[in-house]
Order: C-alpha cells, then structure tokens, then sequence
C-alpha cells in the first residue's frame, strides 16, 4: 500500500513539473498554434496545483471524517452503560472548609485532620462494618485531647458535602440520549441517610446504585465492581466508569470496564465525547 502511495505522488510530482515547463515550450514559437498553447499551458500551470491543493485538503477533511478505526470505533459503537461515582464527581466532597470553618488554630486543625478525614478510619467508615458510634470512637482513640470536637464535627459532618449544579442537568441529559445511568460509590451509611435526599437529587435519574456501605464493599477492590456488575447484568465491555480517584479507575479496568479519571466536568464530557457518548 505504501509503495503505490510513494509511486501515485512520485507521478503527481512529475506531472506537475512537467505542466510548470510546459508554457516554457511555447512560449519562444511564432506561430499562432504557439501562442495559443503558451496562454493554455500558462492557464494549466496556474489552475492545476490549486486543483491539485482543493483535492488534498478535501481528501484530509472527509478522510479524517471517515478515520474512526479501531478502538475508538468500537467503543462508539458499544457504550451503553455510564456509571458515576458521586464524591467529587456529582457532589463537592470538601472537608477542608468544613474544618476551617471551627477556626481551630493550626496545630489543633492538622492533628484532627489527621486523626479524622485523613486517617484510613474515614475510608473504613465507608465500608459500613460497625455503626457510627464505633467510628467515632476510633477517630476519638487517635486524638483524646480533642474527643469533644471530634464528636461534634462527626455529627456535622453531612456539611461537608454539596451537590454540584451541573449534576442533575448532566445525569438528565445522558438518561435522554438514552444510556443507562448507574451509580457506585464509596459512602457510609451516616452521610448517606442524610445526604441523599438533600444533596443528590440525580438518583432519581439513574437505573442502578450501588453504595458501599450498603454491599459491605469497597472500590478499588473488584467485588464492589462486579457486585454492580452482576446486580443489574451489565456488560464490562459496554460501560464507562468516571471517578476522580485513579486507583479507583484501575480497578474498574481491571474487570474490564472502561474508565475516565474525572477532573472537571468540562474534561469528562469531553473524554466521554471520544467515546461516542453525546
């Protein structure tokens, strides 16, 4: 295939010197026939190479049109399924302001934040294993100093999260194009009862939730995926994964759907664009 393209634009080159020397030819002859053929050999050798570069441009633009091969194609063509997780994906998960907003001085903010949202305590909370109680218990285990800040911020600790004004126009607009909306999620069973009426309008929207403290599962692990998986029979191949955390991306890979790291919802419209979904 390369060498009739190498051979096809040697051609193209030839005949286009060849048209360029013509009008030279002619244009030292006396005669009338001379004359006549210099003016069209001059008319050739202006209009063929902007032909020439019509034909080229139009052959990039509906050559690139027709381009989708491959791996793009076939996601374009397959993806039906679009699952979300909702921690700064659909909602704003923002801890830091919510802590700020005691006015603790630093060191006190830092050892909390520690002892609290930074711990993996906070991630084991959302796998639902002990109530409430225990786990402020444990956040209290890790800072006694502050065990009465730490009770209260607990309690309030549903204010760290706002839902995000594109999420329900988003999620709406998907569900008319016609894909099914799923959600899989690491949550706890506290924020969750008082999050999801509030602050998550966009359930009412999707044909599946999986949360985690409800299935005991956590991503990145692959049970908490092939529990959405096998719940509503859903094809890995045919569905596209968005989260904000990489290694929660990795893990939907790994059982073989197609994931998007979310950073903003301009970046995740876009990348979901690539894949055919509009």
């Amino acid at each position: 295939m390369k060498n009739w393209k190498r051979i096809a634009a040697l051609a193209a080159v030839a005949a286009l010197i060849l048209v360029f020397c013509l009008p030279m030819v002619f244009a030292f002859g006396d005669s009338e026939g001379s004359q006549a053929a210099f003016r069209a050999s001059l008319a050739a050798a202006i209009m063929v190479p902007i032909l020439a570069y019509m034909f080229v441009l139009g052959l990039r633009f509906f050559g690139k049109k027709n381009m989708d091969t491959g791996e793009n194609k076939e996601k374009k063509k397959m993806i039906e399924n679009i699952i979300f997780d909702v921690g700064n994906v659909l909602v704003d998960f923002d801890w830091q302001t919510y802590l700020k907003s005691y006015g603790f001085p630093e060191e006190k903010y830092e050892k909390i934040a520690d002892s609290v949202f930074r711990s993996q305590v906070w991630n084991e909370r959302d796998r639902g294993l002990y109530d409430e109680e225990e786990y402020i218990r444990q956040f209290i285990a890790r800072a006694p100093e502050y065990a009465e800040d730490i009770r209260e911020i607990m309690c309030r600790s549903p204010e760290t999260i706002h839902n995000f004004d594109y999420s329900e126009t988003w999620v709406k607009y998907l569900k008319k194009q016609g894909y099914h909306l799923y959600i899989l999620s690491n949550y706890s069973q506290y924020m969750l009862d008082r999050n999801r009426d509030k602050e998550m309008p966009f359930l009412k929207y999707m044909d599946g939730v999986v949360f985690s403290c409800e299935v005991k599962e956590m991503k990145p692990e692959p049970a908490m995926f092939r529990k959405l998986l096998d719940m509503y029979h859903l094809d890995p191949n045919k569905s596209v994964f968005l989260d904000d955390r990489q290694e929660n991306c990795k893990g939907a890979e790994a059982v073989g759907i197609h994931a998007i790291q979310f950073k903003n919802f301009k970046q995740a419209a876009a990348d979901l664009e690539k894949m055919g979904v509009k």
